[in-house]
This record gives C-alpha cells, structure tokens and sequence, in this order.
C-alpha cells in the first residue's frame, strides 16, 4: 500500500506536516523496494532508514508536545512506542528470512503504511488543534 499526503492528514504545524511527507516518502520507498522484489540488502537499508526517521520525527513530535503541556503526551508516547517496536519487529523478522516474504509485506502494509495514516489523522491532529486552541486562548 502507497501512502500519500492530502488534505486530511495536514496537522497545520508546518514541522511537522514537512516531517510526515518526509515519512510517507519513506515508507513508500520502502513498499516500492518491496514491489520490486528487491534483495534483502535493499530491503534491510530501506528498512533502516525508515526507522532512523521515525525516531527523529517522534523526538520532534514529542518534544512540541512538552513545550505545549499536551494533556494526553503519556499516550502519545505510548503509540510511538508501539510504533517503533512494530518497525524493530519487523527489522528482526527480515534478519530471519532470505528476503522479504509475502507476510512481511502484509506486516508492512498493516502495521506501517495504515498504522501512520491513521494516527496522523487521529493522535497529531489532535496534537495541532490542541496547540492551536492553545495559541487562541493565550492571545486573549
């Protein structure tokens, strides 16, 4: 599955709408490597490189969060977690194999591409209007 950024994943934090973009070429990187065929290697490094994103984007996130008091930031954190031992998981389910199986793919379409899509449009969006009722309310 191909992600792609519109209109309904925009949080209006221009950091963090750059960020997504950035993640979604990623993953798509990484769903495209896997259309392909491609060796293990190519598989492994895309893998790798979504992974060291993630985690810088997840700092960002979080750390927008500390600045703004995000009520809900426990849980938030709680999803990244989530998020980063599914990409680890499937780091080590890669190491196992000879290449990427069909059930990595699925894993990669369940667990990356729809998981991210989803919580942008639930958990970050929640995030932006948070900070945005925030501002508002300070500027009073």
């Amino acid at each position: 599955m191909y992600a792609e950024f519109t209109e309904e994943l925009v949080t209006g934090n221009e950091m963090i709408d750059e960020q997504h973009k950035e993640l979604i070429g990623r993953i798509n990187k990484l769903q495209h490597s896997l259309d392909q065929g491609n060796e293990k290697i190519v598989a492994v490094n895309t893998l790798d490189y979504l992974s060291d994103y993630v985690v810088f984007h997840f700092n960002a996130e979080e750390k927008l969060q500390e600045d703004i008091a995000y009520p809900n930031i426990d849980t938030h954190k709680a999803q990244h977690s989530m998020f980063k031992q599914t990409i680890k998981e499937l780091q080590e389910m890669l190491a196992d194999q000879e290449g990427p199986s069909d059930d990595f793919v699925k894993k990669v379409d369940e667990n990356v591409a729809e998981w991210f899509l989803k919580h942008i449009q639930s958990f970050d969006r929640s995030v932006a209007e948070y900070k945005n009722m925030k501002m508002d309310s300070e500027l009073l």
